[in-house]
Order: structure tokens, then sequence, then C-alpha cells
């Protein structure tokens, strides 16, 4: 039995279609795919890399999964006899994975390029975390499994993305257009070519193509509040907030989203619009705490999380909780939540308090060093968005108008030249 990569599968016939349908679910960032996943080890419970799979997903997904148990399954069967030297580098790739260390994972990469579910966990997309703070790093992951799929629609859409991260926009929209018209749901590919669309200013054609994407091929993908929410930013670049609420309305209700993403998507949408001038009646925050569990705002699983955790503790004015995610997250082993959630914390501490001019001094500290919580430019901004608020509430006019400014020539926005009309006091 072999994987659409060609990669043998030491399971059953039946087990090992179910999983093949759940990898391409996977990939293509369908619905179903974590289900199928499932599916093959209830027809094989022998099925190592079946357990190995779930594992990641509920490590990486948020997906209601017990991983402890699918690990052990997963090294125990692992161990037995028949299975091949990359079923068992697999199994302990995703194992030292949840457990923290991202070495062999890489490490089996460089060995198996062709394990595209490995792969696509390596690297931070809208699916995955990825397995490395620094863009490079996860960009040359991807360089070096080029030769091992050539043109293949999945890792064109992969590629897509690598590309629109370092400013090579032309080429990014090529490759997912190309791979788009091979496979018209290819979830990576399409949000590439969102990526693209926003980082260049180009609104009109973004917000066309999406709003016909997200309701066509595009229906049966996973997380699809995120590409809702990619809309909703060229509605909100373009200042044309009746639009914007009708996108809550419609496909953005914190209900709608599937855990985390209430936090990611809607709430952070929810902030940013409320920053808007001239914005009224923005909805609350509170369902979208009740979707993402309070817990997730004081103790994130990932600093991404933390990063928007922070920003909507401070939208409710929970100075206690802006206390309580700082303390927390000062004493994290993760250095990154560490040195950059928990001074973010502190600094929005400081504006809930009543401090706008000193948390604005404290997240300028805090610019170079943003990036290493992960996502995309367009998620960080949150904290840009913020911290020109902070610095008008504190009537420091000049500098809030260099960051906007800064923002203008990175691409035009309407709503950003209404916000630089506001400096003028």
């Amino acid at each position: 039995m072999r994987d659409r990569y060609g990669l043998r599968l030491t399971t059953t016939a039946e087990a090992a279609a179910v999983y093949t349908r759940g990898l391409d679910d996977v990939l293509a960032l369908r619905t179903g795919g974590v289900e199928a996943l499932a599916t093959s080890v209830v027809l094989d419970p022998t099925f190592a890399l079946g357990h190995a799979a779930l594992a990641l997903a509920g490590h990486d997904l948020c997906i209601d999964v017990d991983v402890a148990a699918r690990l052990a399954d997963a090294e125990r069967l692992a161990a037995a006899p028949g299975l091949t030297d990359r079923e068992r580098s697999h199994v302990h790739a995703v194992a030292a994975h949840v457990r923290g260390d991202h070495r062999p994972l890489v490490d089996h990469l460089a060995a198996h390029p062709l394990d595209a579910l490995l792969l696509t966990a390596a690297v931070p997309t809208i699916a995955f975390a990825g397995v490395t703070e620094v863009p490079e790093e996860a960009w040359a992951i991807v360089e070096t499994a080029r030769p091992a799929y050539g043109d293949d629609w999945w890792f064109s859409g992969l590629l897509a993305f690598v590309r629109q991260e370092q400013g090579r926009f032309e080429e990014a929209f090529d490759l997912s257009c190309r791979s788009l018209a091979e496979h018209p749901g290819a979830g990576h590919s399409a949000h590439a070519r969102a990526h693209v669309h926003y980082e260049t200013g180009d609104h009109h054609a973004g917000l066309d193509w999406m709003d016909a994407w997200v309701v066509g091929d595009g229906a049966r993908t996973q997380s699809l509040s995120h590409f809702s929410w990619h809309a909703a930013l060229h509605e909100l670049s373009l200042g044309d907030l009746d639009a914007v609420r009708r996108r809550y309305e419609t496909q953005l209700r914190p209900e709608d989203a599937a855990g985390c993403r209430a936090l990611v998507d809607t709430g952070s949408l929810l902030v940013r619009w409320a920053l808007t001038p001239h914005a009224e009646r923005v909805p609350g925050l509170d369902d979208v705490v009740a979707v993402a569990g309070r817990p997730t705002l004081t103790r994130p699983a990932t600093p991404f999380l933390g990063m928007h955790a922070a920003v909507v503790l401070l939208a409710l004015g929970d100075r206690a909780g802006l206390v309580s995610l700082a303390g927390w997250a000062g004493d994290h082993d993760h250095p990154v939540h560490r040195d950059v959630v928990a001074p973010l914390a502190r600094a929005l501490g400081m504006i809930a308090a009543g401090r706008p001019s000193a948390g604005a001094a404290a997240l300028a500290t805090l610019e170079s060093s943003l990036w290493r919580v992960g996502g995309s430019d367009a998620q960080r901004e949150l904290v840009e968005e913020v911290r020109i608020a902070a610095l008008l509430r504190a009537d420091r006019w000049d500098e809030a108008r260099l960051l906007i400014d800064r923002r203008l020539d990175r691409r035009p926005s309407p709503r950003d030249a209404a916000w630089r009309l506001s400096t003028t006091g």
C-alpha cells in the first residue's frame, strides 16, 4: 500500500485508501481530513502512521484528540517488525515534535522530502504552526524539498506562500494560480493568493475573487473563517464598515469558528474594526472568549495565540488577565513566551491602566522581535494598530503619523488614509 506520493504504508488496503484520502484533504485544507485519518485506525488499529497522524492533528490543529494515547500507540506499533525505516522515522519525528524537540522532524524531511504530512507540519501556514521561529529556516526546508515535487499542485501552493513572505509577489501569484487551475479547491494556494492581494493593496480584485471562492471552489475548506477574515480585511482597508458588519454576521461570528480560530480570526477583526475611524456599534468580544475558552487568554498554547490573547484582554479592559498572562508567559520554558509575549502583555497592561504613552513606548521596543510569535505580517499588524491607537490617545500625533505613513508606503488603504487625517488633531 502506498500514499499519493508513493511512500509505503504498512496497513490494510482499506485503511490505506482512507488514510490517503485524509492526507489529500489535509493537504488541500478540506474538511473531513482528520475524520478520515481517525477512520483509518478504526479499520486497522495496528496502523502506526494513522495513530501518529491523529496525535499530530490533536497537538497542532486544536482538534479534540487524546494525543498521549495516540502517541503511545504509534510508538508501540512502530517498534513492531514489518515497518519501513521511513515509517519508523516518521513516528519518531512526530513524537519528538509533540514533546517539543523539532530537530528529528527536520532531519526526517531531509531524508524523506516526499513525506508531505510532515512537510506541511514543518512550515508555518494557515494550518500548522511549523517547527521553526525563523522564517528563513522554514523557507530552506521548502526549497530543499522542491526537486522532489516538481510541479505538484499542493507543493506549488506551499511554495507560493513562501514566495509572498519573501516579497516575491508576482511569482507567488503565478504559482498559486497555476495550482488553483489544477486543483481549484487547493487551500494553501488560495491562502497564498489572498496574501498577495492584500500585501499589494489589490483590495477590490482580492475581495471579488475571495467572495467567489469561499462559496464556490473553497466551500469545503477547513478553517473557512480565516478566508472570510481575509475578505473582511479588504473591506476594512477600503473603509467599507457596512460590508465588514455583513461579513461578521454571515461568516465570522465566533460560534461559527473552531476553537482558537474564533480568537485569531473573529477576535482580531473586532479589535481592528473598533480601532477604525468612524466605527460604530462594533460587537463585543464576550462570545469570542466563550468559544475560544478563557484559559486560552491567560495560558495560550503558542506565542502566536499569546499575541492575540493579549490584545483581546486589552480590548476587554481586563487588567487582571493581562497581569496573569504576563506572569505566566514570563515564567514559561518557551523563549518567545518569555521574550515577546510577556513584555507585550505588560505593555498592553500600561495602556489598560490609562498610561497609553508608556504603553506605546514599550510596544516600540518590541517592533523588531514581534515576528518571533509567528503568523503573517498581516496578522501581526494587529499590534501595530494598537500602538497607533495608543499614540493617538497620548496626543503623540507626529509618531502616529510616521507609523501610518509607513503603512501607506506598503500598500494603499482608504482606511489608513482616513486614520492619517485624524492625526491632524
